[in-house]
């Protein structure tokens, strides 16, 4: 790998609006893109005595138990004193990376790349009754009503919250990277954009969400992972 004085000079300019690892953005310099990393959202634990007692109180029993976000799965760990005995369903990427950590490969029932391909995971096993989804309190609605829509009982515990934290940017960036539609909502409340200035999203509804604010380009990645991301990006100013 090259090292700081062998990168490449930049080319491109890369806003990603969610911190990424040291490694990601070495490979995008080696390509001549520089990222630069600032945040529009936070996240916080909720951790009242009641959220506290019934993720203690999940932990004895044999449930089966959804994750779409890794802040979901962090906050919920932090809880637990006992790996408990949970079928889990996922999102792949670092949210399946950190459940693995704590529960185990042999927890985890299935993994998918989107809300809607984890609903069908879901529904695949056959003989699910109910689930409970640890979520946040900006979580989409699709899980929830597909699964029970086709009779799953869902018993939501929201167990952190997203926060806004808009900024006002100054550089005319050649992409914007965003994971979120709350990322979305929290940049476009304090920036307006070029219109050459290409975005990459995260799923459908971020996507949805950016195009309700301008009308540039943008290259949607299904997968949920920051490094898939960084590859699109790369790959794609390395076509230019």
């Amino acid at each position: 790998m090259l090292n700081q004085s062998e990168m490449r000079p930049s080319k491109y300019q890369i806003l990603c609006t969610r911190p990424l690892e040291q490694l990601q953005l070495v490979k995008a310099a080696e390509k001549a893109i520089h990222i630069d990393i600032v945040p529009f959202i936070r996240t916080e634990n909720i951790v009242t005595p009641e959220i506290v007692s019934q993720i203690q109180a999940y932990a004895s029993k044999q449930i089966n138990v959804v994750f779409t976000s890794m802040n979901a799965v962090e906050a919920v760990v932090k809880q637990l004193s006992i790996k408990p005995e949970w079928k889990i369903f996922s999102i792949g990427g670092a949210t399946k990376d950190i459940a693995i950590q704590f529960f185990g490969e042999n927890a985890i029932s299935a993994t998918a790349k989107n809300a809607t391909a984890l609903t069908e995971k879901i529904f695949n096993q056959g003989n699910i009754e109910e689930v409970v989804f640890f979520c946040g309190d900006q979580r989409l609605n699709e899980l929830p009503e597909t699964l029970i829509a086709n009779n799953i009982a869902v018993e939501e515990l929201v167990v952190y919250a997203t926060i806004e934290v808009p900024k006002r940017v100054e550089e005319n960036y050649d992409g914007i990277v965003f994971f979120s539609p709350s990322a979305a909502h929290s940049f476009f409340s304090e920036n307006t954009l070029s219109t050459n200035t290409v975005l990459f999203s995260i799923g459908k509804t971020t996507t949805a969400t950016i195009q309700s604010y301008c009308s540039n380009k943008v290259i949607t990645s299904e997968w949920p992972g920051k490094q898939q991301m960084i590859e699109g990006v790369i790959a794609y100013f390395e076509k230019l």
